[in-house]
């Protein structure tokens, strides 16, 4: 017999930081120096999560430019952001003035960013960077900075909890009152026990909606919690803009950069693995354009609407249609292109052909090209049991990251007073931005929200009754969960992240989006009934259900609303438009899609209310332009810090 749910404990502090990746621990670990120090970090599992098991080929940081003779500013740096669209202007100057101070931290954390003989921190050009100011560690970037601000975070002794799911947002008149969270060490014992953090301060560091995609590079141990802020009436924005990419299946990994640049041979085989074809010949009658095609692949890795017509991103739609035929895609590095004893890169076009030279990898096939360009790129693989040199990779176009998500303000705070979001969670990017911007940004968020609830959120968290009655409502759901043989909740999950990546990923269809929506809000209003575990173990996979169907709700809702107000493909969206033309005549009607010269770069923000959404557009916040006279600065500085 199922036990009853039980609220074994409540704990009552200043701010939970929810998550343990980049953004997580900078949050608490800024917190504890700027005095704060009555905080919990709660997580699923310290070791899970995107910051600590993704990257690339050479995974970037982006930040202010520190070597060179070309001249940057942070405004310089906030103008870029801008130029991707769809970015207010006070958050992007935010995320530029902070950018040094929070690369200086990572450095003495003992992150070790390349720097010249004179002590120059170098640079790369990234996507969409007029500037030198990409860097790297190499292919794990995200997770070295983690174990860094993690042993910081730990040798403070700041109280971390593992192995607890937040389950509810615990919400009273507009603010937060603390989170519920679900002991998931117990259900081991067939017992179901949760924790009531009582909390003046959440702090959302739990990353992208990567659970609303079955199609996805993110880990597989990371789903996001998005859904549980959205729940309670916490507004999007920009949730319409996501990069999509080909990336490996098995491991999930981004295919961009060198894997792309050494131009490997794509092939698809038949669902046995039989019928091997070259099938990108099929569409190309020019072999030379084809290989530079796959060459820009690894500059532009995300697909990108404006890029289909005789660019890079052609390739990736080529790869979805493959597989649209039951057919299995992969990147072959042991013969080149056409089986080809060695390629003609003299007729290259002169980008593709200028960087194999100097890159001296003109020879060879493409396995042996990667490993003298990048030999790191082959061990990743290879330390996930993937030989490239013996057998192909398998891959798919996938959902990578969101530019979206929870809006918020300049101090990195929701709509919802106390709840605060950063890293991937928060939603301050748009169309486009800097490759390893978001990494930048995850320190930024975090330190803007510490500084913030340092000064200006202090004390205890708010009493409320009615706080009380949503706990006890919410232990009554969990009684009424049936637990049964052969359950319900894994063919659900299943199904509702299959039809996402379907009709609402790189692709999408204004009927297809709205017959899924509908799917989604009659699972939500009748929830629990109909879904079922196998034991109680399937507990939490329940809860991250419900709240991939919130995220859904609100990611579908935004869709359609862009179809119906704008129509117009941008970013890494394809919208169906029957209007819209195909430029080949081999593609399917359903790719029928319109672009603008001018693209729409206003912002959508969006809150849920009784399983409807409140969509508005508004133009982005410009750049700010206030005088900047020292004595004034100085005099309101020593006030409070200019926080607020």
């Amino acid at each position: 017999m199922k036990k009853k749910a039980i609220l074994r404990e409540t704990i009552t502090c200043n701010t939970v930081i929810i998550g343990t990746g980049a953004a997580g621990y900078n949050a608490a670990d800024s917190l504890w120096a700027l005095g704060q120090k009555d905080i919990v970090i709660v997580t699923e599992n310290r070791y899970w999560g995107t910051s600590r098991n993704a990257g690339s080929d050479k995974q970037t940081y982006y930040k202010l430019s520190l070597c060179g003779s070309e001249g940057d500013s942070p405004r310089q740096l906030a103008q870029t952001f801008i130029q991707g669209g769809a970015m207010d202007g006070d958050i992007a100057l935010c995320e530029a003035a902070l950018s040094v101070p929070s690369f200086f931290k990572l450095i003495g954390l003992g992150v070790p960013f390349p720097k010249n003989r004179y002590g120059e921190y170098v640079g790369y050009k990234t996507d969409h960077d007029p500037f030198s100011r990409g860097t790297s560690v190499g292919p794990y970037t995200s997770k070295m900075m983690t174990e860094k601000l993690e042993a910081s975070v730990l040798a403070k002794g700041i109280p971390l909890h593992d192995h607890v799911l937040a389950t509810k947002l615990v919400v009273v008149d507009n603010q937060v009152c603390g989170i519920l969270c679900l002991d998931l060490k117990k259900l081991a014992e067939d017992s179901i026990e949760f924790l009531y953090y009582k909390a003046k301060n959440i702090i959302f560091a739990t990353g992208g909606p990567a659970g609303i995609y079955k199609e996805s590079v993110y880990p597989e141990n990371h789903f996001g919690s998005s859904g549980l802020a959205f729940a309670e009436g916490v507004a999007g924005r920009n949730l319409t803009e996501w990069q999509y990419g080909l990336a490996s299946v098995s491991p999930r990994w981004n295919v961009s950069g060198s894997y792309m640049q050494v131009l490997p041979r794509f092939i698809s085989t038949d669902s046995n693995g039989d019928d091997e074809r070259e099938f990108l010949y099929d569409y190309f009658s020019d072999r030379t354009q084809l290989l530079h095609n796959v060459f820009m692949k690894g500059y532009q890795w995300p697909f990108d609407v404006n890029k289909i017509k005789n660019g890079s991103s052609l390739i990736d739609i080529l790869v979805f249609l493959e597989q649209k035929k039951g057919r299995k895609v992969f990147l072959d590095f042991r013969f080149n292109p056409g089986k080809q004893e060695s390629l003609d890169y003299a007729s290259l076009p002169q980008e593709s052909r200028e960087y194999l030279l100097q890159a001296g990898i003109c020879y060879g096939n493409p396995y042996e090209r990667l490993k003298k360009l990048n030999k790191p790129a082959i061990e990743l693989y290879s330390d996930k049991g993937v030989d490239l040199a013996s057998e192909p990779l398998q891959i798919a176009l996938c959902a990578q990251h969101n530019n979206g998500g929870l809006a918020v303000d300049l101090w990195w705070e929701t709509n919802i007073t106390g709840v605060f979001a950063a890293g991937e969670a928060s939603g301050t990017h748009g169309i486009y931005r800097p490759g390893g911007s978001a990494l930048n940004e995850s320190q930024v968020g975090s330190l803007r929200a510490a500084e913030y609830i340092a000064e200006k959120r202090k004390g205890e968290p708010p009493a409320s009754t009615q706080a009380d009655h949503i706990i006890r409502a919410e232990l009554d759901v969990a009684d009424q969960i049936q637990v049964q043989e052969h359950g319900s909740i894994h063919e659900m999950f299943c199904t509702f992240t299959s039809t996402m990546s379907t009709v609402a990923s790189a692709f999408r269809e204004r009927e297809s989006m709205h017959h899924h929506l509908t799917a989604v809000k009659d699972t939500l209003k009748t929830f629990p009934e109909g879904i079922t575990i196998d034991t109680i173990a399937d507990l939490g996979l329940f809860y991250r259900f419900r709240t991939i169907l919130y995220t859904q709700l609100m990611y579908l809702s935004a869709f359609i609303d862009y179809a119906e107000q704008v129509g117009i493909s941008r970013g890494g969206a394809l919208y169906y438009n029957e209007k819209g033309s195909i430029p080949y005549d081999y593609f399917p009607s359903d790719l029928r899609y319109c672009l603008s010269d001018t693209t729409n770069t206003n912002i959508q923000e969006i809150v849920l209310s009784d399983f409807d959404c409140n969509i508005t557009w508004r133009e982005p916040h410009p750049i700010p332009d206030e005088p900047i006279f020292f004595e004034n600065v100085w005099s309101a500085f020593r006030e409070n810090g200019n926080i607020g």
